[in-house]
């Protein structure tokens, strides 16, 4: 048997829908995770009822008493969330009506477009602060294992071919550079979420005396939305966040990138532990990264998230249309997905272990400091383009004669410039070279101690 919800659909209506209609429209199988947002909503909403004369103050009391009732029954698991009721907001004031005559005035000057712009927005202050702090976890991880590793080096990197010498910690300090950035792009979010549409009603206000301000001072908001059609249609927060949030994975897909590859025999420069590894179910000596390779998987579905939601949005007419239903999964997994993510890559940092032998081994490769080598040849008058020829040409001779860079003699040297003087053997001293990169965001191990000290005050 059919049953009809008489909130949700109107007088208007001769009969209730149909029940695959129901299945098709209902939201509060996803939606009632906003249901503490709806009750911080609807009791903020109620006091400025009573405020101007809607509510007396022994309804507004029985009122907060009822939601307290219903949230509690929330937490504990033994609300029924009815799909016929479609979703959070018509459940819960279903049954605060059921409980408490006076429930059926609180939609007085509310519709569910500003209800739900408003749920959302409290909804996502919230997780964007939880997420920024989580960030800032992962971060201190990253400078944690960069001071544990401090005089540790290793190649760095371009198309992943060894191209020169740096810090292990200052290859992991670009990493907490992105990731800070990644603070502020939430940041900027969480002020344009920060906004309070409620009493836009379903996009023209409402001709009831609202006190806006009143309720957006009670739930902590510095400002109201200035465009009644705007405040309801408006969900460019959720893509900013869902933006923000997907170069933070991608970012963190990059890491686990990283992290895969280290952790192979060829390169064997971490050792992550058995906590954050799997293995294969035929082969037993496997030891198989699967949260970083999850982490960088995961990646492309926040990325989709974000596609979803531009997709959605941008044939939409003015003001609230149905479509805006399809917002919130995105923005849900989103954010569990982004989470989960950020604190298992900061766990998994944590617990891992880097092998310093095999580190300093791949350092120690002399054609690391290919570069350095034309450079000690600008600094004897040459200017860098010929210079950049000759040692390609140095490289060359050392691999025919199949031996490393700085094997090759003085004499062989000379043969090809005689700009080339005994002292250009010191220029493969890995340390010397090292710190001959002394300047601002350079990877001398002055300026890596210095990042670190720095980060470590940030993340304080």
């Amino acid at each position: 048997m059919k049953r009809r919800s008489p909130i949700s659909r109107s007088g208007r209506f001769a009969g209730g829908p149909d029940a695959d209609v129901v299945r098709f429209t209902q939201s509060v199988s996803f939606d009632w995770r906003l249901w503490e947002h709806d009750i911080l909503g609807s009791l903020a909403h109620a006091a400025m009822l009573k405020k101007i004369g809607v509510l007396t103050a022994a309804e507004l009391r029985a009122i907060e008493n009822g939601l307290a009732a219903i949230a509690r029954e929330i937490v504990a698991g033994k609300f029924e969330w009815r799909t016929d009721l479609e979703d959070v907001h018509m459940n819960i004031e279903a049954a605060l009506t059921r409980r408490v005559p006076a429930g059926a005035k609180l939609h007085t000057g509310r519709s569910r477009n500003d209800q739900i712009a408003l749920d959302m927005r409290l909804w996502l202050r919230e997780e964007i602060a939880i997420l920024r702090f989580e960030i800032h976890g992962l971060q201190a991880a990253l400078v944690e294992l960069g001071e544990k590793n401090s005089g540790v080096l290793i190649p760095g990197y371009t198309h992943l071919q060894r191209a020169q010498p740096v810090y292990l910690a200052h290859h992991l300090l670009a990493y907490v550079e992105m990731l800070e950035r990644d603070q502020g792009r939430l940041l900027a979010c969480y002020n344009h979420a920060n906004v309070c549409p409620l009493g836009s009603g379903a996009l023209a206000g409402s001709t009831l005396p609202l006190d806006r301000a009143l309720v957006a001072r009670l739930l902590g908001f510095p400002q109201l939305t200035q465009n009644s059609m705007d405040a309801v249609g408006d969900r460019d927060f959720v893509v900013e966040f869902c933006a923000a949030a997907a170069l933070a994975a991608v970012h963190l897909s990059r890491l686990a990138e990283d992290l895969i590859l280290w952790a192979t025999t060829e390169f064997h420069f971490i050792t992550l532990a058995d906590a954050f590894t799997t293995g294969s179910s035929l082969m037993p000596q496997k030891k198989n990264p699967d949260i970083a390779e999850l982490t960088r998987g995961k990646a492309a579905r926040v990325i989709g998230n974000l596609m979803s939601l531009l997709t959605l949005l941008k044939g939409l007419p003015m003001a609230y249309n149905r479509d805006l239903q399809e917002d919130k999964e995105p923005m849900f997994d989103t954010s569990d997905t982004v989470r989960a993510c950020v604190r298992l890559m900061a766990a998994m940092l944590k617990s891992a272990t880097v092998n310093r032998a095999a580190c300093q081994a791949a350092a120690a490769d002399p054609g690391l400091l290919a570069t350095d080598l034309a450079d000690y040849l600008v600094r004897k008058g040459i200017p860098f383009r010929p210079a950049h020829h000759l040692v390609g040409r140095a490289v060359a001779r050392a691999e025919q004669l199949g031996q490393p860079l700085n094997r090759l003699t003085l004499a062989q040297l000379q043969a090809l410039s005689p700009h080339f003087r005994a002292d250009v053997s010191q220029v493969f001293n890995l340390t010397s070279a090292l710190g001959r990169r002394d300047m601002a965001g350079a990877p001398a191990a002055r300026q890596v101690a210095g990042q670190l000290a720095r980060w470590r005050k940030i993340l304080c």
